[in-house]
């Protein structure tokens, strides 16, 4: 099917819906009625796009057709400026209506559960999992998401051994979808007296959270869970009662543990929402094999196996080995300005899309 046979299908679709969603016998059956209204809704931005597309194709057309027949000189040339610009706006348009096409991961507008992991090299690699997540948290401030913390463990130093958050809010997992995997860092330690550079690395895991359609179902027989007392970095902030929680899915060997709220109940329910991702991912990596390895040749697995950015303090830079690109503002990088490198990863990830639509 062309693109112009898909732009008419999506147009002939629209005007069906608005017939079906005013059908008095349609609108009786309330599921009916609502899944066609969802439906109808989606539809409406593409649909006054391509109308607005035929509209210029059609005003262009008419000027192009008096740049060539008008007798006056002057009106001639006014008519070819008119099809110049029409021609370019139609262009833009155009490109718009394929952005729009191009098929969207239904997982996008979910939010997600990150998790952070010290790597390879000590302390300095909790110290460095430390600022990817204040990173992290720097861009869901500037995007206005909400960002807290599900269960973290702490060094002495102020490290990140490894921590879970939980971050909400529009288009969440389809700007983050690409963090996941190896992040290599290339600095002087506080601990290096000698002034030598290290390299350390931290993992980056990135899951769509499981919503009410897509949950896991979870037997409980499927699962062990303990509770142990919850303890803070140099003895301090101990708990001296048994509220954190550490859930085992048998069938997996999946650990997760929660400790950060007071409440035992609390870290229960956020330990099994953490399962409940960590299962779906899972599960959707299984079923949908072809997805995966569309996605693995763009972003890697997140198999922790993988190095997909470095940051290279003394050289200022940031360097995504994916899409070959270096940004020299590392500073600017690590405070949450991420947008750069994450729309370059976001245009590959549409031109493959583009590519594999061979039904075009």
């Amino acid at each position: 099917m062309s693109i112009e046979q898909k732009l008419y299908a999506i147009e002939q679709r629209y005007e069906e819906l608005e017939q079906l969603i005013s059908d008095p016998a349609v609108m009786e059956k309330k599921d009916e009625w609502q899944k066609y209204t969802k439906e109808h809704s989606d539809l409406y931005e593409i649909t006054e796009k391509i109308r607005e597309y035929r509209k210029l194709v059609g005003e262009d057309e008419d000027a192009l057709e008096m740049s060539e027949t008008e007798s006056d000189p002057e009106m001639r040339e006014l008519f070819r400026a008119e099809h110049e610009r029409l021609k370019k706006q139609t262009g833009e348009l155009y490109n718009q209506l394929i952005q729009y096409l191009i098929p969207k991961n239904p997982d996008d507008d979910k939010n997600v559960i990150l998790e952070i992991r010290a790597g390879a090299g000590g302390d300095e690699a909790a110290l460095f999992g430390s600022v990817l997540m204040r990173m992290y948290a720097r861009y869901a401030e500037r995007r206005g998401w909400k960002m807290s913390v599900m269960s973290s463990n702490i060094t002495d130093m102020g490290g990140v051994k490894e921590a879970a958050c939980e971050i909400c809010g529009k288009g969440v997992y389809e700007r983050l979808k690409f963090e996941s995997g190896v992040h290599r860092v290339q600095r002087v330690p506080v601990t290096e007296s000698g002034g030598r550079i290290h390299t350390s690395t931290a993992t980056v895991a990135v899951m769509p959270e499981a919503d009410e359609i897509d949950s896991v179902d979870i037997n409980p027989n499927d699962i062990r869970i303990d509770t142990f007392r919850a303890s803070g970095h140099g003895g301090q902030y101990i708990n001296m009662t048994d509220s954190a929680v550490r859930i085992t899915h048998l069938p997996t060997g999946l650990v997760v543990s929660c400790q950060d709220e007071k409440s035992q109940l609390k870290n229960k329910e956020k330990a099994m929402q953490v399962l409940r991702s960590r299962l779906l991912a899972k599960l959707k990596s299984e079923q949908q094999e072809e997805y995966t390895e569309n996605r693995r040749t763009l972003i890697g697995s997140g198999d922790r196996s993988e190095k997909i950015r470095t940051y290279n303090f003394p050289q200022g830079r940031v360097s995504d080995h994916r899409i070959n690109f270096t940004m020299y503002d590392i500073d600017g990088f690590i405070d949450g300005n991420m947008d750069v490198i994450l729309d370059e990863l976001a245009a590959r990830e549409n031109a493959e899309k583009l590519a594999n639509m061979s039904q075009w």
